[in-house]
């Protein structure tokens, strides 16, 4: 099975990364976790992309905040694909990061999830593998069905309680 690296930019987006690294965790996906800033050390963040298909990756997540570079720094050194995930890291609320994130240039794509989506990150990651995977497909089918039925279940406590 690939790899997913959750690459932050600093380690005091750690907090909100730890539900994406528990997600792919839960998943049963291997995953490797690194510090890298795409302004104060852009040499290993672009190493790290370079030997990240050879090292047996299938996708990177990038968590960053304020100028949020780190995604396109990695998506301009892999061909692999690299999921956003903008932090909400200043007075702006993470829209600076968002859109340093989402607004990539044609030929790098860095896609992108929301503000703080970092549990989204995960689930998007093991998405693009399940593509090749049947048993992450699986898995990800009975998370699905698992929420549906949750989900049906509230509805039905709530109906009796308020409908006629």
């Amino acid at each position: 099975m690939k790899k997913v690296a959750v690459i932050m930019g600093s380690d005091s987006d750690l907090p909100l990364v730890e539900t994406c690294i528990v997600e792919l965790k839960k998943s049963g996906v291997p995953t490797e976790v690194h510090v890298y800033s795409a302004h104060r050390t852009p040499e290993e963040a672009i190493g790290f992309a370079k030997g990240a298909e050879a090292a047996g990756f299938g996708v990177l997540i990038a968590a960053a905040g304020k100028a949020a570079h780190l995604g396109g720094v990695l998506a301009a050194n892999t061909v692999l694909p690299v999921i956003g995930i903008p932090i909400k890291a200043s007075a702006l609320e993470g829209i600076d990061a968002l859109l340093s994130t989402v607004q990539m240039p044609p030929g790098i794509p860095v896609a992108t999830v929301a503000i703080d989506g970092a549990k989204n990150a995960a689930i998007l990651a093991v998405e693009m593998l399940a593509i090749a995977d049947a048993d992450l497909a699986a898995r990800l089918k009975d998370e699905r069905a698992k929420a549906t039925a949750d989900v049906l279940a509230k509805d039905a406590k709530v109906a009796a309680q308020f409908n006629d």
